[in-house]
C-alpha cells in the first residue's frame, strides 16, 4: 500500500480512483464495512482505492486538550486498512487552517484537484469541512458538479438479539475499553483490542512476589482499559494485521497496586512460561477477557494466592486444545 503524508506527496499525474475519508480510528467494523465497499468498488473500475485521513486527531486542534483516547496507533491502523486492500493511504496533517476550509474547497482542493475521485464512499453520517458544515446531501450536489459520484455506506449496529442494537462507533468502543468490557469490545473492532509499548523497569515487585512482569509504557493517548485484571496474549516486535508472532499467554494487570499504595497507573504483564529479558523491546497485547477488579490485600499471602488464580484462570482461558502457549 502507497503511503503519503500531504497533499504534496502525491505522485504528480495520479489518475482517476475511489476515494474514501475519516479518521477511521479503530477501523472497526462499522469501518471495515465501508473501507471493503470502497475497495470492491474501486475493483470493479479498476482504479486504486485511496483513504484520505487526518494526523493529529482533528478534536485535538479544534478543541484542545479534548484528545480522544487512541484506539489504533497509526502503524497499526495503516496495517489493518492494508489487509482490507486499501490501496494509498494520504493522511494529511489538520491544523488549525485546514480546519477552516470550506466543504467547497476541502471538495475542490483534496477530491477533484489532486486524487480525481470518480466515486467516494462514506459512512451515511459523515460530516466534513468547517464547522462540520458539510454532510453527503452537500457532497453528493458537488458530485454533480465535479464529475464524481457518492455513496453512502449504511452504519453497522451490534445484534439486537444480544442486548439490543448499538451502532458501531470508535465512542462506543471507547467507553466499553474505559469500562473493562474488552469481549465486548473485541466484538465491535472485530478482533482484541490492542495495546502497544515498549518494556521500561519498574518497582520489581513481581520478580520478588515469583511473578516477574513485563512494564508497558504506551503512547500518550492510548486507550488503556479500567482498572482491573485481564487475561491477554501478547508477542513483540511490530506484527502484522494477520496476529501476533510469538504469541504468549499473559496475565496483565492495569491499575496502581493498590495493595503497595502505589500512584501511578501502570500496565504490567505477567507472561506466562517464559523468562527472557525484554526490556526496551517493543511489545503488543491483545486483551481477551477481564478476569477481576484490583483489590488491596492485607497480605502476600493472599495477594500470591490471588495471583495464582488469576493465571489458571488466563491459562484455561487461552491454551489452545491439546496445551501449549
Amino acid at each position: 500500500m502507497l503511503r503519503w503524508r500531504g497533499l504534496d506527496a502525491v505522485p504528480g499525474g495520479w489518475g482517476r480512483s475511489v476515494v474514501t475519508i475519516g479518521v477511521f480510528d479503530g477501523v472497526h467494523r462499522g469501518h471495515q464495512q465501508i473501507l471493503g465497499h470502497a475497495v470492491k468498488k474501486a475493483r470493479e473500475k479498476g482504479v486504486p482505492a485511496v483513504v484520505v485521513t487526518f494526523d493529529p486527531h482533528p478534536s485535538e486542534v479544534v478543541r484542545p486538550g479534548s484528545h480522544p483516547a487512541v484506539l489504533t496507533e497509526p502503524g497499526r491502523k495503516a496495517d489493518l486498512m492494508a489487509s482490507l486492500g486499501v490501496d494509498a493511504l494520504c493522511v494529511i496533517p489538520f491544523t488549525l487552517d485546514f480546519s477552516r476550509l470550506s466543504a467547497e474547497t476541502f471538495v475542490h482542493d483534496i477530491l477533484v484537484d489532486t486524487l480525481h475521485a470518480s466515486l467516494v464512499v462514506v459512512g451515511e453520517n459523515f460530516r466534513f469541512g468547517h464547522k462540520a458544515a458539510g454532510d453527503v446531501a452537500l457532497l453528493t450536489r458537488l458530485g454533480r458538479t465535479f464529475g464524481f459520484r457518492v455513496e453512502a455506506a449504511p452504519l453497522v449496529a451490534s445484534d439486537p438479539a444480544n442486548g439490543g442494537e448499538t451502532v458501531y462507533s470508535s465512542t462506543y468502543i471507547r467507553s466499553l475499553i474505559a469500562a473493562g468490557d474488552v469481549a465486548a469490545a473485541a466484538a465491535a473492532l472485530g478482533r482484541p483490542h490492542r495495546l502497544e509499548g515498549v518494556v521500561v523497569r519498574g518497582d520489581q515487585r513481581g520478580r520478588q512476589l515469583g511473578f516477574p512482569t513485563a512494564n508497558l509504557m504506551s503512547g500518550q493517548y492510548a486507550a488503556v482499559p479500567a482498572d482491573g485484571i485481564y487475561a491477554a496474549r501478547v508477542g513483540w516486535g511490530h506484527p502484522g494485521p494477520a496476529g501476533l508472532e510469538a504469541v504468549r499467554m499473559a496475565a496483565v494487570s492495569v491499575g496502581t497496586n493498590p495493595t503497595f499504595s502505589g500512584r501511578e497507573r501502570r500496565v504490567e504483564a505477567y507472561i506466562l512460561d517464559f523468562d527472557r529479558d525484554i526490556y526496551g523491546e517493543r511489545l503488543v497485547v491483545d486483551f481477551v477477557a477481564r478476569l477481576r477488579e484490583q483489590r488491596t490485600y492485607t497480605g502476600l499471602e493472599p495477594l500470591i494466592e490471588q495471583i495464582d488464580d488469576d493465571v489458571a484462570q488466563t491459562r484455561a482461558l487461552l491454551a489452545p486444545p491439546g496445551g501449549g502457549a
